[in-house]
Order: structure tokens, then C-alpha cells, then sequence
């Protein structure tokens, strides 16, 4: 064995045993795949990724995403040796308060993490978003001989992350664009937590994504790190598909413990951990020492890392003086620098009765000219949800650099996916489907949240509105379920210019945006606009209103209209349009009460959904004029009729409410 093979293999034991010491000291954490996979992890991260520790926002930096991030163990072992930042004091409070090493690796948390994961399978569909990022920009910059976006988007999956839906979902797709610089690393370990996976998974997993249409090879000894080595160099000469290693690993490599299963989810036991020390010759005897010969290797590695990047540099610097003009899009695609689009009379142009679906498409057109980094897609329904960009083409295999992106049936992956574009870097993008639907993507929409990954969801068919299509296509939970969402914004405008308020919050919101919008035609109304910003603004008013209508969508209308009716009955009342609860909870508190006046205490919330978030506005004395049970298949107006959404039932319920108050 060479010197140079010594300490590479001194690298990969130091990741398996300041893994099992980190875990043990918690008393908590998965140390079998980080054991059974800490070869192939330092194999790629020191002899093959383009990435440098120095500069971790570079942006020709190639992606790793752990997608069994349960293993978060190893990639923060590596940010240690590696030199991220991470300190030895780190990994003793691993999984401990105010550590930067959590139970899970979390985005914007640890310095070098490119994505949160942890729900399995969906890091891998993220990686699919961050290698279509790639695809896109190089396609739209690069030049013959001049290809300054270069970069491979890597991941490592796991049993667990093979078994979920979203993952097939996401390699389909993968495979259909013809992804080639997309690399997955398949820990084939046959374990779960319940014991051998032959209990509920026998397939051939390699066979299934060869018949995706990806490149796959197969290693049957995980600590050969040459025989790794050749697989991924031949991955990355693979151009046209995207690639699987399927690496057989032992979990709990290198322990009393290897091939257990209670290594998936158990610290090893101290006991344990020093036989581990001894069965891989560790020459440290003090807990989380680290020999001071593999620290100097590492900082050599460090050097030969950010050379990469400095050549990288040498590059684009000649590319910029070449194409200036290209240059500065590059610029601005990767700045988050906006248009005004406040003073922008045209972005806010809109008149006569259309549905807030439509004038989303008319707005996201408006975008798509203004903004030159804008992507995104449906799952299938763009003439539906009218999300496609007039003049941008259709992002393809063959097409890479057009912005329209056909995601197929798969709300999950497309999802996960824009949480891929959106950290990738350089993009701004969206993704589409029926609001009923979000059920299906509410994973990856919570995701989204967490990291504040600012993806725009454009949701549309938002009630009952849809009519025959019937309870199964009429979301009534749903706006209540993504409101209790921490960091989404949910925006469900009443025209064209609130519609345009939402997309421009959408731009500045730090996190996801749901755009919630009507199938049904509505009125514009001449007071409306930017005010909408502020979550909830006074739509009509009269002098000394004794009753407050707080309505959002398509029942600002009922709520003007049951208005007039109050006011020729003699009643005075003020109808508040709240598109988006979490933006008017964000206005100061003086605010908030000029809006809706302590004093006035009889309000009525008109909403087609569930009736659970109105309570906090209209108090004991009000009521909610809303949906707790499913809808039905009849037309529209019929279905709003009969569940009390008219001019009538506002005026009783005014009534009643006038009398309590």
C-alpha cells in the first residue's frame, strides 16, 4: 500500500469512527450507513467532486446530497476533515441544542449542506432539480470551448430512499431528460430498521433503472475504493443518461456489530466502539482524536481543491470579456435583484371578470419577460393551470435551455425537484397542479418551508368551484392544513391585481409561496392592488360600519355584493379582502387594528373551506360562513347555492351577529 493509499484509508476510518463516537456521546443516531459507506463518500468528496471548502457558495461547484440523510453522521465528518468550518466540539454535541451538527442535515443551518433531508427519497428527487439547474444554465451560457457551468450533481441514496414513491417518480423523469450529469451512489446494505429487506423489498433495483433508461454498474465490495473510482469516472463519461452505482455495502462496517440491523438506528455501545477502534487499527486512543499526519493530508487535499476552483476562475474571467453581454445575464440570473415591479403600471393592468387561474397566467407571462432566470412547470395540467410561458420553449433533452418544464404526473418528484432548482442557485422557479392535489407534493411543500426555498406553488381549481368534478377534485382541508404550515405564505387573491400582489410577494417572501386560484371568472375591482401586499386591506367601506365582512378569492364578491344588500337595508358595513392571513399577520399591530377595529365586534368570515382559521378574527361574537364537510358533483353556482354561500344566508348570519355584538 502506497503513502498515499494509507492516509486516504486513514481518511475513510476517521469518518467511521468520529461517526460511531459522535453517535455514542448523543446516545442517538444511524451509524450504520455512515460505516458501510464512508469509502465511497471520501473516494468522491476527495478525488473526483469539483468543490472547495474556502468558497462553499462557488457557483461551478458540484452538488452532494445525502439523501438517507438518517447518515448525517457522514457528511458532517467530512465537512470536518474537509475544512468547512465544522469543529471537533461540533461533533461531540451532534444531535444536541444549538449544534451546528442536528439529527438530520438542515439547509441553511451547517455551512456546506445543499439541501435538508432526511424524509427519504426525496434528497434524491432534489438532486434530479439541481442536475436540471445544471442542464439549463450550461445550456443557456456555455459555449464551444468555453463551458463555464461544468458541474455534476451527486447523491447517495439508500434502502429506504429506493423503497419511496417520490424516488421513482424522480428517476422516470430523470431518465426522460436524459440527465447525464446526474450520479447516484446506491448503498445496497439489504437492511431497514424492521431487519433484512427481503421482508418487503426483493426487486432488482438496478434492473429498474435500467429500464428508467440509466446508466447502472454495480460494485460488489463497498470498500474498494478503486474499483469506485473507475465507476464514477465512467458515470461522468456517460453523456446521455443519468447513473446509478449500486455499491454493496455492510452496515456497521469495521464493528463487532457489522451487519446487524440494530447499527441502522442504535449507537454501537461504548464497548463497541472501542472494538471498532481496534478492528480498524485506529492509532488514537483518546476519544475524538484525530492523527496529526491525516490533519496535514487534508489540508493538502484542501489546496488541490481549491485549485480547481482557481482555474474555474481563470475560465469564466476570459469568458466574461469574450461575451459581455452573456456575462451580464449571468449576473442577474444568479443576483436576486428585482425589477420594479411596484411602479410598473403594466405588471398591474388588468379589467373585466376572468379567473384568478387566468390572470396568474397573464402575470407569470409578465414575469417570464421581466425576469430571465424564471423555470417551472406542471404536472401535466398547464392548459389547466395556465402556467405556460408564451415564447420559452419546452425544456427538453434535446432543449435544455427552454423554461417550460413538462414535470408528467408526478407531484411529489416536481416538487422535491423545484426545491432542487430553487437551491441550486441562478433560478427562480414554480410548480403546478390542482390545489386538491397538494396532498400529493405536501412533503416536499414542507420541505420547501423549512429551508425557506423560496418556491413559487401556483394551485389552482381552489374550491368547490370546481363543480362536477365532485368532492374528489374540491379541496376544502387544504387551506387550513398549508396556513399551519410554519414559513408558507398562502395567497388566495380576489383579481388580477391581487394576483399580481401575490406573485411580487412570491419574489421577496423568505419561503414558499402557494398561489391559490379560482376556476371560476371574478370581478377586478377598482380599489384593489397593491395593497394586497399587506395581507389584508379594506376593499369597501362606509362611514361608521357596524359589521366587518373579511372575505378571501372568489368570495370577496359574495361579501361586496352581501355589502350593497346591507346597505340598503340601513346597515353599514366594511368588507376587508385578506388574500394571504400570513402577510397580514406580518403588519404592525397598528395597522392590523385600523384594518379591523377592536370596536367593531361583529364580523363574519366568508371562505369556501374549512372554517378553522377565521376563528382567531371573528371572535365569539362573529361567525364563519364556510366548509366542514366535503363538497359534491353539481355546477358550480348550485353547489355554492346550497352550502350557504349566497347574498341571503350573509344577511341572516349578519343578524345574528349584529345581535350578539
Amino acid at each position: 500500500m502506497s503513502d498515499t493509499q494509507r492516509l486516504d484509508q486513514l481518511a475513510v476510518n476517521a469518518i467511521r469512527i468520529l461517526s460511531a463516537e459522535s453517535i455514542q456521546q448523543a446516545n442517538s443516531g444511524h451509524p450504520g450507513l455512515v460505516m458501510g459507506s464512508a469509502a465511497t463518500a471520501y473516494e468522491l468528496w476527495a478525488n473526483h467532486m469539483a468543490h472547495n471548502p474556502a468558497d462553499p457558495n462557488w457557483v461551478n461547484r458540484d452538488r452532494f446530497v445525502l439523501s438517507a440523510g438518517h447518515a448525517s453522521m457522514l457528511i458532517y465528518s467530512l465537512l470536518f476533515l474537509f475544512g468547512y468550518g465544522l469543529k471537533i466540539e461540533d461533533l461531540k454535541s451532534f444531535r444536541q441544542w444549538d449544534s451546528l451538527t442536528p439529527g438530520h442535515p438542515e439547509y441553511r443551518h451547517t455551512v456546506g449542506i445543499e439541501t435538508t433531508t432526511g424524509p427519504l427519497g426525496q434528497g434524491f428527487a432534489n438532486a434530479v432539480g439541481m442536475a436540471m439547474a445544471e442542464a439549463h444554465l450550461a445550456a443557456r451560457f456555455n459555449r464551444p470551448g468555453d463551458e463555464i457551468v461544468d458541474h455534476y450533481t451527486y447523491t447517495l441514496v439508500g434502502d429506504g430512499c429506493m423503497m419511496e414513491g417520490v424516488a421513482s417518480e424522480a428517476a422516470s423523469l430523470a431518465a426522460t431528460l436524459k440527465l447525464g450529469k446526474l450520479i447516484a451512489f446506491y448503498d445496497d446494505n439489504d437492511i431497514s430498521i424492521e431487519g433484512d429487506t427481503d421482508v418487503s423489498f426483493t426487486e432488482d433495483v438496478g434492473a429498474r433503472h435500467e429500464a428508467y433508461g440509466w446508466h447502472v454498474q454495480h460494485i460488489t465490495d463497498g470498500n474498494d475504493r478503486a474499483a469506485i473510482a473507475a465507476a464514477i469516472e465512467a458515470a461522468k463519461a456517460e453523456k446521455s443518461r443519468p447513473s446509478m452505482i449500486v455499491v454493496k455495502t455492510q452496515i456497521g462496517f469495521g464493528s463487532p456489530l457489522v451487519g446487524l440491523a440494530k447499527t441502522h438506528g442504535e449507537p454501537l455501545g461504548a464497548d463497541n466502539v472501542q472494538k471498532t477502534k481496534e478492528n480498524l487499527n485506529w492509532p488514537v486512543s483518546e476519544p475524538f482524536g484525530v492523527p496529526a499526519e491525516l490533519t496535514d493530508w487534508m489540508k493538502q487535499k484542501q489546496s488541490e481543491l481549491a485549485a480547481k476552483q482557481e482555474a474555474w476562475q481563470v475560465k469564466f474571467e476570459q469568458w466574461q470579456k469574450k461575451y459581455p453581454e452573456l456575462a451580464e445575464e449571468f449576473a442577474a440570473c444568479n443576483s436576486n435583484k428585482l425589477p420594479d415591479l411596484l411602479n410598473d403600471a403594466d405588471f398591474w393592468a388588468f379589467e373585466g371578470s376572468q379567473a384568478t387561474r387566468a390572470t396568474s397566467g397573464v402575470v407569470l407571462n409578465r414575469l417570464a419577460e421581466r425576469l430571465p432566470n424564471l423555470i417551472g412547470g406542471s404536472a401535466d395540467l398547464a392548459p389547466s393551470t395556465k402556467t405556460e410561458m408564451n415564447g420559452k420553449g419546452w425544456f427538453a433533452a434535446d432543449a435544455y435551455e427552454n423554461a417550460n418544464i413538462h414535470y408528467g404526473v408526478r407531484e411529489f418528484a416536481m416538487a422535491a425537484a423545484a426545491n432542487g432548482l430553487a437551491l441550486h442557485g441562478g433560478l427562480r422557479t414554480f410548480c403546478s397542479t390542482f390545489f386538491v392535489f397538494s396532498d400529493y407534493l405536501k412533503g416536499a411543500l414542507r420541505l420547501s418551508a423549512l429551508m425557506k426555498a423560496p418556491v413559487m406553488y401556483v394551485l389552482t381549481h381552489d374550491s368547490i368551484g370546481v363543480g362536477e368534478d365532485g368532492p374528489t377534485h374540491e379541496p376544502i382541508e387544504h387551506l387550513a392544513a398549508l396556513r399551519a404550515t410554519p414559513n408558507v405564505c398562502v395567497f388566495r387573491p380576489a383579481d388580477g391585481k391581487e394576483t399580481a400582489a401575490g406573485y411580487l410577494s412570491a419574489l421577496t417572501y423568505e419561503g414558499p409561496t402557494c398561489m391559490v386560484l379560482s376556476r371560476q371568472n371574478l370581478p377586478t375591482y377598482e380599489n384593489s392592488g397593491p395593497e394586497a401586499l399587506k395581507g389584508g386591506y379594506v376593499l369597501v367601506d362606509e362611514a361608521d360600519a357596524k359589521l366587518i365582512l373579511i372575505a378571501t378569492g372568489s368570495e370577496v364578491a359574495l361579501a361586496v355584493e352581501a355589502q350593497k344588500a346591507l346597505k340598503e337595508r340601513g346597515i353599514a358595513a366594511r368588507v376587508v379582502s385578506m388574500p394571504s392571513i400570513e402577510l397580514f399577520e406580518a403588519q404592525s399591530a397598528e395597522y392590523k387594528e385600523k384594518i379591523l377595529p377592536s370596536s367593531i365586534r361583529a364580523r363574519i368570515a366568508i371562505e369556501a373551506g374549512a372554517t378553522m382559521p377565521w376563528y382567531r378574527y371573528v371572535g365569539f361574537e362573529g361567525e364563519v360562513i364556510g366548509l366542514d364537510h366535503f363538497g359534491a358533483s353539481a355546477p358550480a353556482s348550485k353547489l355554492f347555492e346550497e352550502f350557504g354561500f349566497t347574498v341571503d344566508n350573509v344577511l341572516a348570519v349578519a343578524d345574528r351577529v349584529l345581535a350578539k355584538a
